[in-house]
């Protein structure tokens, strides 16, 4: 199966998602009261901008992929070493198991972090020490904004607490 072929695929089911989530998902399984202040702290608010940008996203998928020339020689497989990849997904799945164990006693932020990195050292980033930086920064950015600002109670660890 080609490229081409891979990303239509992939763009019509973003969009049938996107489709499904904001038709009948969200409307039916996302309860929100009506006396919101604000619509950005609404429930409903955050499902459909990420249904709509999961649309949009599909609709670019398509559009690029119609959009692009033909390759004159047929792609060869991505993945050079197979035991190896099947090694990565299992340490992959190590991480997200070992995430929601560790998560009631770390806290959210501090599991993040941790998360962040060794997912970014797993896929072998070209950039290590800006991973670092974003593992550290974007849990604590989001946990200011959603603490003290939207007022939503983020779970903290048993070891550190966080103002």
């Amino acid at each position: 199966m080609e490229d081409r072929s891979i990303q239509i695929q992939l763009g019509i089911g973003a969009i049938a998602a996107s489709v499904f989530l904001i038709a009948v998902a969200i409307p039916f399984w996302v309860s929100s009261p009506s006396n919101v202040p604000n619509i950005i702290l609404s429930p409903l608010f955050w499902p459909n901008v990420l249904a709509a940008l999961t649309g949009l996203i599909g609709a670019g998928l398509i559009v690029t992929s119609i959009t692009q020339p033909k390759p004159e020689a047929p792609a060869a497989s991505d993945v050079a070493d197979r035991p190896a990849a099947f090694t990565r997904l299992a340490v992959m799945a190590v991480i997200m198991v070992a995430s929601v164990l560790v998560m009631p006693r770390l806290g959210l932020v501090w599991t993040a972090m941790a998360t962040f990195a060794a997912t970014a050292f797993l896929v072998r980033t070209k950039h290590p020490r800006s991973a670092l930086v974003c593992a550290v920064l974007i849990p604590l950015v989001l946990y200011v904004f959603f603490a003290h600002i939207a007022g939503v109670a983020v779970p903290q660890g048993d070891f550190v607490r966080l103002p």
